[in-house]
């Protein structure tokens, strides 16, 4: 369904550490960008395929990022286990808590998130889907 998705920053490279905490345990890596003539960027994707792509950029129009009010990035997670490790490692790189990694029945029966800002205030959200799972009894 979605090609990219980009959000700001005021700091790229401190972005890029925070980002690299979050998403690596999430089984992404970072992917070469080759120059457009747009503003310098980061970029991860799905180890195994090439879209979607998470881009942060320095604003294109020059001016401060901000995050968005009722905006939220959500990553899917393969495990608990690495919801807890992205959170873990989000938050030793600044991330602030919106809510630690816990089981959320009232999403679905397996499901296990936790919510976080980026370094510029970007709500960010690392889910792990058991409730779309068939055997998710005998999993979590």
């Amino acid at each position: 369904m979605f090609s990219h998705i980009t959000v700001g920053t005021q700091d790229l490279e401190r972005a890029g550490r925070f980002y690299d905490a979050l998403l690596i345990p999430l089984g992404h890596k970072r992917r070469a960008i080759t120059p457009d003539g747009g503003p310098a960027a980061l970029c991860w994707v799905a180890s195994n395929s090439p879209l979607p792509r998470f881009y942060v950029y320095s604003p294109f129009n020059g001016q401060p990022a901000t995050a968005g009010n009722g905006s939220m990035v959500a990553f899917l997670a393969p495990s608990t286990e690495a919801v807890n490790e992205a959170y873990t490692g989000a938050m030793a790189c600044g991330g602030k808590d919106e809510g630690r990694p816990d089981i959320r029945p009232h999403y679905g029966h397996g499901y296990f998130g936790a919510y976080l800002r980026d370094l510029d205030g970007n709500k960010l959200h690392i889910v792990y889907r058991g409730d779309l799972l068939p055997d998710y009894d005998s999993v979590f």
